[in-house]
């Protein structure tokens, strides 16, 4: 494995960063139980902490490691860097993969003065991970121990065959945001409710660049005022870019209008005071709706919310879950909302998990609706990529077609723990559909 370049020549300080994530049973709802699965959790960017004592990182770490999936996630390319000067050199490339006969996990690096070897080992815990590594005559090296604090966190021991520590270190995961994936917040509603800040980090680490929030309530965001809400948010390096919000179609009289446009004027200025580019609304009294009357009244709400916001800069969306395509009076719902909002004031969210469950294909709406749809829920009927249900990447050709500007990936259905699943949903769009 890639801990080390020279057992004798390098102290803690000069560590390979080994690329890892695993996860924590503090936070592990259901286990883990592959060796394969375990090893899809290591995809991605890490960065060596400043010392194996704290998960601080230093503006320029001593070690960079890139992690790429090969074969479905049950293998992976490793590349490291190790900082000198002010450049990166490249200093040990490796293939890390699960073998199925043995279902154990291999490793076979090279580093930059040439040196070959072999590792072989696996998980011994939800926590813990033991790799042997020998070199090409047979001799064993190296034993290297993992210890996972969270999804972003592992601390590495190193000892020789004596039993002695070679060297401490802790490696921190930092994916990069180059391709702007967002997050509906619902995906780690328990989390947020419990410890937003730690969540938040957690996110960004793992390389979301913004966050769609559902909890609008009493002009505040999880208890925060629009300011506190956007400072804990930028403080942990990411955007608050979209919110969901609800407000039922007032009664039809002119106070209950009146009321109802009120609330959107204060909800719209919260956002713009928290930075929110765009608001959606959904609607879950669909069921009730008889007549292309009542559809019309709708209609006609959705148009005046879109307005005022785009007064104020700010984008408004309308978010679809199945009920949108039943039939009134030989109209589908959906289209009729599409037909009849002025696409000045009203773009739409669409779900593409409602929309497969719903027997509709998304593609042909983006190809009727060009420039419609800003948004996309990115949602599958397990963690996202995995039921093979739906076409994720054939969905994607007609990005541009949709108008799509904001990619927010959402978790609900898990057969992981949380932040695995939440890991892989941007492992997925990342590395296969971005």
């Amino acid at each position: 494995m890639n801990y080390i370049f020279s057992l004798h020549r390098f102290t803690h300080k000069t560590i390979l960063l080994l690329f890892i994530i695993g996860t924590n049973a503090v936070f592990s709802q259901m286990p883990i139980s592959k060796q394969s699965e375990r090893l899809q959790q290591y995809v991605g960017f890490w960065v060596s902490s400043i010392d194996y004592k704290t998960d601080s990182v230093a503006n320029a770490p001593l070690i960079k490691m890139n992690n790429y999936p090969k074969i479905d996630n049950t293998a992976m390319s490793v590349d490291v860097f190790q900082k000198d000067g002010e450049t990166y050199n490249h200093t040990l490339t490796e293939l890390i993969g699960h073998d199925a006969k043995t279902d154990s996990i291999f490793a076979l690096g090279k580093s930059a003065q040439g040196d070959m070897f072999l590792g072989k080992g696996g998980f011994t815990s939800e926590t813990d991970w033991i790799m042997k590594d020998r070199d090409f005559t047979g001799k064993e090296t190296m034993t290297v121990t993992f210890d996972f604090k969270n999804q972003t966190d592992v601390l590495l021991k190193g000892v020789n065959p004596q039993n002695e520590i070679l060297w401490q270190t802790r490696y921190i995961k930092k994916n990069p945001k180059d391709k702007n994936i967002g997050i509906q917040l619902v995906s780690v509603h328990e989390q947020m409710q419990k410890n937003p800040e730690e969540t938040l980090k957690y996110l960004d680490r793992m390389g979301y660049s913004y966050i769609e929030t559902f909890v609008y309530k009493d002009r505040s965001f999880y208890g925060l005022t629009p300011l506190d809400f956007k400072k804990l948010v930028e403080d942990n390096n990411l955007k608050f870019t979209g919110s969901m919000t609800f407000y039922n179609l007032p009664s039809d009289d002119k106070q209950a209008w009146k009321k109802a446009m009120q609330w959107w004027r204060e909800c719209i200025e919260d956002h713009k005071q928290a930075g929110v580019e765009y608001l959606t609304i959904s609607n879950n009294q669909i069921k009730e709706i008889t007549t292309l009357a009542e559809l019309k009244r709708y209609a006609e709400y959705y148009n005046a919310i879109g307005k005022l916001c785009m007064q104020r800069g700010i984008r408004f969306a309308y978010h679809n879950h199945s009920d949108e395509f039943k039939t009134i009076e030989n109209q589908v719902v959906y289209d009729y909302f599409l037909e009849n909002t002025n696409p000045e004031y009203v773009s739409f969210q669409a779900d593409l998990y409602w929309m497969h469950f719903s027997k509709v294909d998304p593609i042909d709406y983006f190809k009727k609706y060009k420039n419609r749809f800003i948004s996309w829920h990115v949602k599958d009927y397990e963690e996202l990529g995995q039921s093979g249900k739906m076409d994720f990447e054939l969905y994607f050709t007609y990005a541009e077609t949709a108008g799509l500007k904001y990619i927010v990936a959402e978790v609900e259905a898990y057969n992981y723990p949380v932040w695995y699943s939440i890991n892989s949903a941007w492992n997925y769009l990342y590395f296969k559909i971005l």
